[in-house]
């Protein structure tokens, strides 16, 4: 059974640590008096441009408590512009429910935009007009294992799924299961859709979407929910600060065993 939290006491932490940390917080859009909001750094001359999203299913809470998590610690550099989503579903976390209002899935809208929170979403990132060297996308699975990641690539993308994997296999295990979530895995790592146009698929996920129009590189981290909240929310940070780190040195050497 998962635990709720309140959407409106995690925003108000995560937009004081933000504030102290010298970003800027806008409000893209609300739903149901809860704020959408969108963390903003940008300096002069980026190293390079990051986004950052959890939430998007309200019952999978670890994720934006690692971005706050994070916030707090002042973790992210000075020098990258970063663009960070803290909780895409207020209205569900509110609920304890992975879908919002009217039980859509924000996850499979990024087509059909049935949704006020995805209408808002995909409207800021328009207006932003932005492209990132990597979307990174924290969510939870209640039936895992342990963890895993989704990796959708282009080239001349590095290549460190695994890497992550391996630095975050001493927080939390990892789901080695030959399949997950209905595509092939290996030790961890899906790569579903990494050759398909947005026109193959009817659903569009946040990710999908992003890699097709913003990003070449698009990392999606999964933790199991049946795991200590502390422990999944553990491997979000490591599993983002590594995925950073690996970007800043793309020379470093991928060593995971398959």
């Amino acid at each position: 059974m998962s635990v709720q939290f309140e959407p409106e006491v995690l925003l108000r932490r995560f937009v004081s640590a933000a504030d102290t940390a010298g970003f800027r917080v806008i409000e893209y859009g609300s739903v149901g008096g809860i704020p959408l909001l969108a963390a903003e750094l940008s300096p002069v001359s980026p190293k390079m441009s990051v986004y950052l999203s959890a939430g998007i299913h309200g019952d999978e809470p670890a994720g934006t408590l690692a971005l706050f998590t994070l916030m707090s610690q002042r973790w992210f550099d000075a020098d990258i512009a970063w663009h960070v989503l803290p909780l895409l579903n207020p209205l569900g976390m509110k609920a304890g429910t992975r879908e919002a209002p009217g039980g859509i899935d924000l996850n499979r809208d990024y087509r059909a935009l049935r949704a006020p929170e995805t209408r808002a979403h995909k409207a800021w990132i328009s207006h932003a007009n932005s492209r990132y060297d990597v979307a990174l996308a924290l969510h939870e699975d209640w039936e895992s294992k342990g963890f895993y990641l989704y990796e959708l690539l282009k080239p001349p993308c590095p290549d460190f799924g695994y890497s992550i994997l391996q630095a975050v296999e001493p927080v939390i295990d990892i789901d080695c299961s030959p399949e997950i979530d209905g595509f092939p895995a290996r030790n961890g790592l899906l790569r579903p859709h990494a050759d398909d146009s947005l026109e193959t698929v009817d659903e569009w996920p946040e990710q999908l979407y992003l890699r097709q129009n913003n990003t070449s590189a698009s990392l999606t981290f999964e933790t199991p929910s049946s795991f200590p909240i502390e422990s999944r929310v553990m491997a979000h940070v490591v599993a983002v600060k590594t995925a950073i780190n690996l970007l800043l040195a793309p020379r470093i050497e991928n060593t995971f065993e398959i």
